[in-house]
């Protein structure tokens, strides 16, 4: 199997030293060196472009952001994001992700060394999944609308219309900017009650559901324990956290548990899924986008068995194809499309 290369860019001289070690003494990776800022790594990658970068955001000279868009525009590549991002600062990694980040490591402030080495799974299963990246899907998510603000009012949710259709989304890689490509196309008058699993760290997924809200018609909002299902809204897992739908009368509740990881995730899209199948049945849709593995695809299975119509991101529009590969061969979904057609089929359901 080729080896992925890496090329590490962080000012901190402890991260190069732990990631140059990580990824050294893997043997799926060929690690290209690193710099401490985006001017010098220019210098160093240009002799050997690596598949992947694994990009600090606060640097001198240049920062992060910065750089991330330079790349998109002039030679996309996958890029992973490692920052020290506070809760308050994860408006920076929406807006990272918005510009193309594949994905987002959240380093400490403190104990770095000894957070690096206990999260040398996670770092390097999101370099491997950057590196699946489809390249010809990342120049159009440099085209993407920048972070922005709507001011409008939102109808009050409380008085929005009960639904007996609801609509389940699962992604993961490539998902952020594939969710916002859907949801800002949908009226909030013609928009079942819609649940959603992004695979995505804890505290990211409501700075994650606030921008989708800002910008979008129907409302948006990190899922709480017991919040009802309704027409125009759309309601986000929390990053670890599993999701849930259960059924009350004709009306449709969400519940929000801890639990141990499923398919390696929490919140998992084979978790949420189920649960659909069980209390909804026909009385759903379901949707699988761009994500790396398997998570999803026996859900996804289950509901179509169920009776639910079941839906695919086709493979050229996918940033990474495994998740709707992996359901399409377990012969789960009934509709392959590309994702400019998703929301069509979203509009007027139900």
């Amino acid at each position: 199997m080729k080896k992925i290369k890496v090329f590490v860019i962080d000012d901190s001289a402890v991260v190069r030293q732990v990631l140059a070690e990580i990824f050294k003494e893997d043997s799926s990776f060929e690690f290209l060196g690193s710099a401490s800022d985006p001017i010098f790594a220019l210098d160093k990658m240009n002799n050997d472009w690596p598949d992947v970068i694994v990009l600090d955001i606060e640097m001198p000279r240049m920062d992060g952001l910065s750089f991330l868009k330079k790349i998109m525009s002039e030679r996309p590549t996958p890029v992973v994001i490692c920052s020290t991002l506070t809760t308050e600062g994860s408006d920076t990694a929406m807006f990272a992700m918005s510009l193309g980040a594949i994905d987002i490591i959240t380093k400490p402030k403190i104990g770095l060394k000894d957070f690096l080495h206990e999260s040398t799974i996670e770092l390097t299963d999101a370099v491997i999944a950057a590196a699946s990246v489809s390249l010809k899907t990342l120049p159009s998510l440099s085209d993407k609308k920048q972070f922005s603000i709507k001011t409008e009012k939102k109808q009050d949710i409380s008085q929005l219309q009960a639904t007996e259709k609801i609509v389940a989304i699962g992604t993961s890689t490539g998902g952020t900017i594939a969710l916002e490509e859907v949801l800002t196309k949908l009226p909030k008058d013609k928009t079942p009650g819609i649940v959603i699993v992004q695979h995505m760290p804890e505290k990211f997924t409501e700075t994650f559901a606030n921008r989708l809200d800002s910008i979008c018609d129907i409302s948006v909002r990190e899922a709480k324990d017991g919040d009802r299902i309704v027409r125009g809204l759309a309601l986000i897992a929390p990053g670890n956290r599993h999701m849930t739908v259960r059924r009350s009368g004709a009306q449709y509740f969400v519940e929000v548990m801890d639990g141990p990881l499923v398919n390696r995730h929490k919140p998992s899209v084979d978790v949420l899924f189920r649960s659909v199948a069980r209390q909804a049945g026909k009385n759903a849709k379901g949707i699988i986008m761009t994500g790396m593995g398997d998570d999803g695809a026996s859900g996804l299975h289950e509901m179509k068995e169920a009776g639910a119509e079941t839906i695919a991101q086709n493979e050229e529009t996918s940033v990474v194809f495994g998740m709707p590969k992996e359901a399409i061969k377990r012969g789960g979904v009934d509709h392959i499309l590309p994702l400019s057609e998703i929301y069509k089929t979203i509009v007027g359901y139900g």
